[in-house]
């Protein structure tokens, strides 16, 4: 007699990752017709000049399965963006690493890295994706909390998250969803105990040219690969979707020396084996635009962000400027919110706008309770409506 098939069918460990909350708040967004400022992506395209090469490498004919580590052109263009940047030296040819977009090599990386068992130090609120990954792994996340208002890093809670059994670090910055960007005493805290301990860390750089003229770093990004003793023990992750405002190409890479590429090639190649393939070229010339291309993405993004933060303000919140990123984060106490998920769901109906509750993002439910996180990657006049709307909050 057959049997029906065992039950709960999603195994254990991924039981806690049901809807995303981007997916609650943007269906949110569409059934009240507010503005949806919660999910992380433009509402405008990215240079024109590389949609124009995406279009002609499409009627070129490169619309076949790319080689599996990337297109070599897009590979070479990584490793001279690391260059002209941050005088990284790194081998196109072994130390890049194309894949389907930075979600992509996060997972792929944890995968080649963590057994089922070992630690993976991290910071919270952090990317949905990164708890999600961790899991797949069979890893253990010990997690350090960035507290409002500045997110700094309690260094004597980092020290405490490692221990024998810390295999990975994974870190983003500038950091989604808090804006913040790491100052290099703690980029620096970061590596010493990675060295100490063994691990390596896992960078995740993806808004590396997202970064504001009056943040801590004056707007320059410090790759942790850039630190003493750390280009042989970190993973770079970046990708074409936010500097390019085209994130659904979803055109990632990593690179590292050639041991730790191999080991995460050898999980990519079983995940997606290859992707985007007529976008790869596109991005490799974006790679190599003019400084002043690069600058004008952050201009543009940081008048937004202060268009947007004079908005709040005049609701009634207090914004936590962001130092990079698309995200700004307030505190719906200022409004007499102490659950940011009950704020973000009165939201639609109080000012017609859509946020995304911090809480979400974190391990202990109350280290950002009331917290909110609004995208501010939007053109100006969708902006300026948010902040009108917003402004009845206040009445």
């Amino acid at each position: 007699m057959d049997q029906a098939p065992r039950t709960p069918f999603l195994v254990d460990r991924m039981r806690g990752f049901g809807t995303t909350i981007f997916a609650e708040m943007t269906a949110l967004a569409q059934s009240t017709g507010a503005i949806n400022l919660g999910q992380g992506f433009p509402d405008t395209d990215g240079p024109a000049s590389v949609l124009d090469d995406a279009v002609a490498a499409i009627r070129g004919g490169r619309n076949q399965y790319p080689p599996g580590p990337g297109v070599p052109e897009l590979r070479q263009a990584v490793a001279e963006h690391q260059r002209r940047f941050y005088d990284l030296d790194v081998d196109p040819a072994t130390e890049v690493l194309v894949t389907a977009g930075a979600t992509e090599a996060i997972a792929a990386s944890l995968l080649a890295l963590v057994e089922p068992g070992d630690e993976v130090v991290m910071f919270e609120p952090y990317y949905d994706s990164y708890a999600a990954s961790v899991a797949l792994a069979g890893g253990v996340r010990r997690t350090v909390v960035l507290r409002a208002p500045d997110f700094a890093v309690d260094e004597a809670q980092l020290r405490a998250a490692f221990s024998e059994r810390t295999r990975v670090v994974l870190m983003n910055s500038p950091h989604n969803p808090t804006g913040k960007v790491f100052t290099t005493q703690e980029l620096s805290l970061v590596a010493e105990l990675a060295r100490e301990h063994g691990a390596v860390v896992v960078s995740d750089e993806v808004y590396e040219h997202l970064l504001f003229s009056d943040g801590p770093t004056g707007g320059r990004h410090v790759p942790v690969a850039t630190l003493p003793g750390m280009a042989e023990r970190t993973l770079t992750i970046s990708s074409a979707g936010k500097t390019f405002s085209v994130t659904g190409w979803k055109v990632g890479w990593v690179h590292s020396p050639r041991e730790l590429v191999d080991a995460v090639r050898a999980v990519k190649q079983f995940l997606t084996f290859v992707a985007s393939g007529p976008f790869q070229p596109a991005v490799a010339h974006g790679l190599g635009l003019p400084d002043e291309v690069y600058a004008g993405l952050a201009t543009t993004l940081q008048t937004g962000r202060d268009l947007l933060c004079a908005g709040l303000a005049d609701a009634g919140f207090t914004p936590l400027v962001p130092a990079g990123t698309y995200f700004v984060v307030v505190d719906g106490r200022d409004l007499g919110y102490d659950d940011g998920l009950a704020l973000c769901r009165d939201l639609p109906e109080l000012a017609g706008v859509v946020g995304v509750p911090v809480g979400v993002f974190h391990d202990d439910p109350e280290a950002g309770r009331s917290l909110v996180r609004f995208a501010f990657c939007k053109r100006p006049e969708m902006l300026q409506e948010a902040a009108v709307r917003l402004a009845k909050l206040r009445r």
